[in-house]
């Protein structure tokens, strides 16, 4: 025990030592370094960086205050490179956005997804929505539990909708042959074709082609975010990318695109190939036809994958593609084969926009299992995930977001 002489010189010595510590601490010569004037200036810098829609591209920024990332450099890519416009959070409150797009997170999710689901958000939330607290809309085939939407509302920072899904939205069209579609989904089964004896898989797949955008919870959005439960994100997202699509022209925004099945989408191609040919004054001249094709005019079976998304709500509500997606539910490969929303949705973008409509979203981490999307050199600082594993690095043969990037601009 200490001699009772000591102590005062220990208790000094212990207030030299903490006195030292808060003197030289970093976080708190950054706090009093902020004084009155250093404020204001950065203020009026934002302010006059709003006011001529530029930013610098090294411009520092405490988090978790946003700033714009800016360089007119030509037409990009990848956002990577450039974002021409996003949002800023007022440096005053990091709660307080400025602008704002009229989206939301959609999520077609069930009652025992709540785990998966709740680890998802968990991460979206921390990268990106914390900041911007953009609503969520919840479809589900069945009422949603008390429990669900308890433990889902507690932990989101916008608000939350929850919506039933109309059984006509996920149930056979009367022009459908149960009896044919059952002995397909047997066959492809038997084959041991990915989901290929799944019922509710190929309801999931025409509702997300035909029918998400038509619930009545989405009539007010002009764009949507697609989320699923169990995927992850693995990179701050310090920008808007509602707004970054929304200020360039963007109508589609992907992180992963691949090559699909042939079996689960045999006639596919075909069907929309007579729609095309039904339907010539519909496709533009400048169109995306050569992401899914090869040099030789056949279809390649690239696909942007859809389980993330960020879309223009007015594009699937368009007359095009309402056409389109009606010519495909009255051929039936929706049940007959496996049509997934993927291929469809792809192929719709293809026909109906150009390159410069279309985004890769580079600087999203993300991940469905097993494929990441990650960021690569500086851009995956701000990541945990390995940028070796990205699908168009791992898999450069199944991946088709290089030869994306090849096509030219109309």
């Amino acid at each position: 025990m200490l001699n009772v002489k000591w102590r005062p010189v220990a208790i000094i010595a212990t207030l030299v030592l903490l006195i030292h510590f808060i003197v030289r601490s970093p976080y708190i010569e950054f706090q009093f370094s902020q004084t009155d004037d250093a404020k204001d200036a950065l203020q009026a810098e934002r302010e006059n960086v709003i006011a001529n829609d530029q930013a610098p591209a090294n411009m520092k920024h405490p988090l978790p205050v946003t700033v714009t990332v800016t360089q007119d450099v030509g037409t990009p890519h990848t956002v990577t490179s450039i974002v021409k416009e996003t949002v800023f959070v007022d440096s005053d409150s990091a709660n307080e956005v400025l602008e704002k797009a009229n989206a939301a997170f959609v999520v077609l999710t069930r009652n025992n997804d709540l785990k998966d689901l709740r680890e998802t958000l968990v991460q979206l939330e921390d990268r990106f929505n914390r900041r911007y607290k953009y609503p969520y809309v919840f479809l589900n085939n069945e009422p949603f539990s008390d429990t669900f939407k308890e433990k889902i509302q507690g932990m989101v920072s916008g608000e939350c909708q929850f919506g039933l899904i109309p059984e006509e939205h996920w149930s056979y069209p009367e022009y459908i042959d149960q009896t044919r579609a059952a002995e397909a989904r047997k066959d492809m089964q038997d084959r041991k074709i990915i989901y290929g004896g799944s019922e509710s898989y190929r309801h999931m797949c025409r509702y997300e082609s035909g029918f998400f955008f038509r619930h009545p919870l989405m009539d007010q959005y002009k764009w949507y975010w697609r989320v699923e439960p169990g995927v992850k994100f693995a990179c701050e997202i310090d920008y808007d990318p509602f707004l970054f699509m929304e200020h360039n022209n963007k109508k589609y925004g992907f992180t992963v695109s691949i090559k699909e099945y042939i079996e689960t989408i045999p006639t596919l191609w075909n069907t929309t190939m007579d729609f095309m040919d039904k339907h010539k004054e519909m496709i533009p001249a400048a169109n995306l036809m050569g992401f899914v094709t090869d040099k030789k005019g056949d279809y390649n079976r690239c696909h942007f994958w859809s389980n993330f998304e960020i879309g223009s709500l007015d594009f699937l509500r368009s007359d095009q593609y309402m056409a389109y997606f009606d010519h495909l539910d009255r051929a039936g490969g929706f049940f007959y084969e496996r049509w997934g929303d993927a291929p469809v949705h792809s192929l719709g973008v293809s026909m109906f926009l150009n390159k410069n409509e279309v985004h890769w979203f580079e600087d999203i981490g993300y991940f469905h299992g097993p494929l990441w999307n990650c960021p690569k050199g500086d851009a995956n600082k701000k990541c945990w995930c390995p940028e070796d594993q990205s699908v168009e690095i791992k898999y450069k043969t199944w991946s088709c977001t290089l030869d994306f990037v090849a096509l030219e601009n109309p």
